[in-house]
């Protein structure tokens, strides 16, 4: 197993993607033959209405998570919520999925689709580093 520190997670849903902000967060590649991965979200406990839903239901889902540093392309999952444990103010929730296997280079994307919109230099230049800030989820992922 290795483990690494989550920067940020992004929750994948059908019309927008929501970004959960993380208190701490750590990833577990399992290297089983399962290709299994378990995620720790420690996150404030107003996102109990996110995740809960996920829990009862059991329905699978897409999010990304940035690993170990902050300028790392952000790595897509496919998770279902586990289990969640109320800890004060705050909870962790505990997902277990894979990672999907055909992983796109995001910059690429991005840059592809900037240059449809016939962006002029410095206006391709700033949405391109806003974007790699921001990571808005693209048409193609």
């Amino acid at each position: 197993m290795k483990t690494f520190k989550m920067i940020s997670f992004d929750l994948l849903l059908a019309d927008h993607t929501q970004q959960i902000p993380l208190i701490d967060g750590i990833i577990i590649n399992q290297e089983n033959s399962h290709h299994s991965w378990i995620l720790e979200l420690y996150i404030p406990n107003n996102f109990n209405e996110v995740f809960e839903p996920l829990l009862a239901s059991g329905d699978v889902f897409e999010a990304r998570a940035v690993i170990s540093f902050p300028d790392n392309e952000p790595a897509p999952f496919t998770l279902v919520v586990s289990k969640i444990k109320h800890i004060g103010d705050h909870i962790s929730v505990l997902l277990k999925g894979t990672l999907k296997a055909q992983r796109k280079r995001y910059a690429e994307q991005l840059l592809q689709e900037l240059l449809v919109e016939g962006l002029s230099n410095d206006q391709l230049l700033d949405r391109f580093k806003q974007g790699m800030k921001e990571r808005p989820k693209l048409k193609g992922m």
